[in-house]
């Protein structure tokens, strides 16, 4: 399955592969919270936006074998290919597709589609989120939920090999954290559940997990190149040097109080009020 063709500029465009190998994962606890929502529903369907390499249908593929199709949407192509080569076949024989446009542009693929379960993971705050959720409300079914999925960044992260980590790409790119090629990364003005109670989807549920994870010095830079203030494009010809001290960093990390990221899932599952299950 080929995503559709489209002309896009992406902030990750060259960095899925390293996205689909060092981004973490779902936890159980998540995938679980999000079966739960599909339960007792009879042919669900999944709309996955900001779907990058795919990590949420994946999850929840096996977790709820009874999904009759799955949506992707993402402007980078790149991510939805591997996305495509690394999803599992629906057990339902039902049907997976790959829509290459901006959450905003999503529209139904065809007459009287209606997902069940809107995902949107790591991806809000990159979105126009008064249209996405307009947009949400056109395309789902009565009693569907809108799921919001988030576990922060190591650039933000306290502990004290991140922050020494962040310190490096400052000294390279500058105090302010990048974005794309040029700009610079904005915190959202408001809270997600600001937006959602505005919406359609303002009967919010929170749920936290706590997660920690132990890296490698590895996986770190991994992760580096996927993420939009530390991709190889904003070094230029610096980005090999900025590794080679980003990996020595690390390493004298990992040999003393080790490279652990103890990190919260935050998952706000958001419906229509008075269509809760």
């Amino acid at each position: 399955m080929s995503p559709h063709k489209r002309s896009t500029v992406s902030l990750f465009e060259s960095a899925a592969s390293d996205y689909a190998r060092h981004r973490p994962g779902i936890p159980e606890e998540v995938v679980r919270l999000l079966a739960k929502v599909l339960k007792g529903i009879d042919q669900p369907v999944l709309l996955d936006l900001g779907a990058g390499t795919g990590q949420v249908p994946a999850a929840l593929i096996p977790a709820v074998p009874h999904i009759v199709r799955v949506d992707l949407v993402d402007p980078d192509e790149a991510m939805l290919h591997e996305a495509a080569a690394r999803l599992p076949s629906l057990p339902s024989g039902g049907t997976i597709a790959f829509h290459a446009m901006p959450a905003e542009e999503f529209t139904a693929p065809y007459g009287g589609y209606r997902a069940h379960l809107v995902t949107c993971a790591r991806a809000f705050h990159w979105m126009s989120r008064p249209a996405v959720l307009a947009i949400a409300d056109r395309v789902t079914a009565p009693a569907a939920t809108f799921a919001l999925i988030g576990d922060g960044s190591l650039w933000t992260h306290p502990a004290s090999w991140a922050a020494d980590l962040k310190q490096l790409v400052q000294s390279y790119l500058g105090k302010e954290r990048r974005a794309g090629t040029t700009g610079v990364y904005t915190e959202p003005g408001r809270r997600y559940q600001d937006d959602l109670a505005e919406s359609a989807f303002s009967d919010i549920a929170e749920h936290q997990f706590p997660v920690r994870r132990t890296w490698t010095p590895t996986a770190v830079v991994g992760y580096l190149r996927s993420t939009s203030f530390a991709r190889p494009a904003l070094f230029g010809d610096r980005h090999a040097r900025f590794e080679q001290e980003a990996r020595s960093l690390l390493e004298e990390h990992a040999l003393g109080e080790g490279l652990v990221e103890d990190a919260v899932f935050t998952v706000l599952l958001a419906r229509r009020p008075g269509c809760g299950r």
